[in-house]
C-alpha cells in the first residue's frame, strides 16, 4: 500500500495487542512477550504519516519511527531466519546503510511495516519447530533459540521506548 505524503496509513487494523499470560511455560512466555512487543512497534507508528515517520523529532537524534521500523525488519531476518535457521536470504542491508536506520527515498511507512510484520511471520515459521536449547545453524553462530528470543524481547523492547520518545515528540501521543 502506497500513500502520498501527508496521508496517513492505516497500518493497524488488524492489530490486536494480546499481554502475555503470566503462568505460561516457558516457549509461549518468550513467544507471546516478543508478539506483544512486536504489536506494540506497529501500533506506535500507526496514524502517523510518512513525512512524520521520517522525520528527527529528538533533535540530537537521528532515529525516526520509520527507521526503528526497517531496523527491526533486518534484525528480525539476521537473528532468526538467517543466524539460526540458516536461510540463504538476502542481507537486510548493505554495508553503506548498516543496521538500516535510514529512510530511503520511496520508503512509506505502510510498506516499512508491511515488510516487518511479514518478516515477523518468516521469524516464527523458521522456528517454530525448534526446540529453545537447539543451536543457530547458520556458520560462525552458537547462541540458543532460548537466546535468540531472549535477545529479540531485548531489542524490540528497547525500540519500543524509543518509540514511545519519538511519538511524544512528534504528535504528542503517549501511552501503549
Amino acid at each position: 500500500m502506497t500513500e502520498t505524503a501527508g496521508e496517513t496509513a492505516d497500518t493497524t487494523a488488524d492489530i490486536i495487542r494480546v499481554r502475555p499470560r503470566e503462568d505460561a511455560g516457558e516457549r509461549e512466555t518468550l513467544i507471546s512477550m516478543l508478539d506483544f512487543l512486536r504489536a506494540t512497534v506497529v501500533l506506535k507508528v500507526g496514524g502517523l504519516t510518512d513525512e512524520q515517520a521520517a522525520s528527527r523529532s529528538v533533535a540530537a537524534s537521528a532515529l525516526t519511527p520509520a527507521g526503528l521500523v526497517k531496523h527491526l525488519t533486518g534484525v528480525e531476518r539476521y537473528w532468526f531466519s538467517i543466524d539460526f535457521a540458516g536461510h540463504d536470504l538476502p542481507e537486510p542491508w548493505s554495508a553503506e546503510n548498516s543496521g538500516a536506520f535510514a529512510v530511503e527515498p520511496g520508503d512509506t511507512l505502510a510498506d516499512l511495516v508491511a515488510a516487518y510484520r511479514a518478516e515477523c511471520a518468516r521469524s516464527n515459521a523458521a522456528v517454530a519447530d525448534a526446540d529453545l536449547d537447539e543451536r543457530a545453524h547458520a556458520d560462525g553462530n552458537s547462541f540458543t533459540l532460548r537466546y535468540a528470543f531472549a535477545h529479540m524481547i531485548e531489542e524490540t523492547a528497547r525500540h519500543c521506548g524509543h518509540l514511545d520518545l519519538l511519538r511524544e515528540s512528534i504528535d504528542g501521543q503517549t501511552g501503549q
